[in-house]
């Protein structure tokens, strides 16, 4: 479509004359989507204020010379008769000079004299009698008859008449989606707004509902988002409740999005929040003793442990009374229980440390807190083990291999 540029200039029409105005345009030449190779329609719209809007005529000329009216003139009425017949008195009565020179029409019929015709009286118009109708009505037509064969000819119905005068009221054996029958006045009234079907007029009689709203069967309403405590049903368009422990879930009954108090949401699940010592058991559906030997769990053995009871241990994903040859036991932040660190490699046992040695594991000897080797060195001189010594590597247990014992033995 192309768009010419608008001539805004306030211009007046002189009277009795004519005003043209030229509009120019290069067909949106600049424009290869818009562009104007053939006329063939033309819209001009036009701003006029006008006292007179019947002696306004408004035409377009082309530039090849067509002239298109798009206002004409309005007529005008030129001659208006008044034929009287039978008047009695004379028509017309002049009024004093003090009230006005106006002269008034008056048509008078006295009581007791009737009107005089001066022609011969015109003849009755008899109607003429209307033809009527005696084929088969349709079959959902009452005991009234018909004014035709079709079923909204019928001047009663059997079952229900549906629509209005201005709709083409018509008999039906049933009301179609979004009416119910009213039994009573044999009518379909309609549904209210959102059912496709129903039992009466109010919002809680719906049975089935329109596309785009849900099927509250607690409530028979019609609703574009399901309560909380329900999720909408695509495939049946209905409205139905989650799982007792949800207080909201979707697509199914069990796929919870929040838990109701009591009750804690894992995988899409809500479970129950279980005591300490005990758990939640997915088969039984209830909470069921831990171990022992935990304070929390997951599970009934031992080896399903979190937290350990009082005085326990945590080793080896079990809680034990003391931790176990080779381990020690270590406080860890944000835990109830000790947890069990293995100790160093060389030590049989340790305490506080993994390096803090209380037994060395054969073939070793401790050295104060150290577990150093036992076999004995051929190129340990005197001035390499004072350096040993003198840097305690052995007891830093950087260089225990660098002959610990034999410097030892050596003094």
């Amino acid at each position: 479509m192309c768009v010419a540029t608008a001539d805004k200039r306030p211009r007046s029409i002189p009277v009795v004359q004519v005003l043209r105005t030229t509009a120019l345009t290069n067909a949106c030449a600049d424009h290869s989507d818009q562009r104007v190779v053939y006329l063939e329609h033309v819209v001009v719209r036009i701003s006029i204020s006008h006292p007179r809007r019947g002696d306004l005529q408004i035409h377009l000329i082309s530039p090849s010379g067509t002239k298109s009216q798009l206002l004409a003139k309005r007529g005008k009425l030129k001659e208006w008769s008044l034929i009287l017949y039978g008047t009695a008195e004379h028509p017309y009565r002049t009024f004093s000079s003090h009230q006005s020179r106006s002269r008034m029409l008056e048509l008078s019929v006295p009581e007791q004299e009737p009107l005089k015709a001066e022609g011969p009286p015109p003849q009755a118009e008899t109607p003429e009698e209307e033809e009527e109708y005696t084929g088969v009505c349709h079959p959902e037509c009452g005991d009234k008859g018909c004014d035709g064969p079709s079923a909204d000819q019928c001047l009663n119905c059997v079952h229900f008449s549906l629509g209005n005068s201005k709709t083409n009221r018509k008999c039906v054996s049933e009301c179609p989606l979004g009416y119910f029958g009213d039994t009573a006045a044999r009518r379909c009234r309609r549904c209210h707004k959102g059912c496709e079907t129903c039992t009466g007029r109010s919002p809680t009689q719906c049975l089935s509902c329109r596309r785009g709203f849900y099927h509250h069967q607690e409530t028979n309403t019609c609703v574009t988002l399901c309560p909380a405590g329900l999720y909408a049903d695509e495939s049946q368009r209905l409205c139905l409740r989650c799982h007792p422990s949800c207080q909201k879930c979707v697509d199914e009954p069990e796929k919870c999005t929040v838990c109701k108090e009591g009750f804690s949401l894992a995988r899409g699940s809500c479970i129950p929040d279980c005591e300490p010592g005990t758990y939640f058991d997915s088969e039984l559906i209830r909470c069921g003793e831990c171990h022992h030997t935990c304070r929390t769990c997951v599970g009934p053995s031992r080896e399903e442990c979190i937290h350990c009871a009082k005085s326990f241990h945590f080793q080896d994903w079990k809680c034990v009374p003391a931790c176990g040859e080779g381990f020690y036991p270590e406080e860890m932040p944000g835990l109830p229980h000790k947890v069990c660190r293995r100790c160093d490699e060389n030590c049989l046992s340790c305490e506080g440390s993994s390096r803090n040695c209380s037994r060395c594991k054969a073939g070793f000897t401790q050295l104060g807190t150290s577990c150093i080797t036992n076999h004995t060195c051929s190129n340990a001189d005197e001035t390499f083990c004072e350096m040993v010594k003198s840097n305690r590597l052995c007891e830093r247990k950087l260089f225990i291999q660098f002959c610990c014992r034999t410097c030892l033995l050596a003094g």
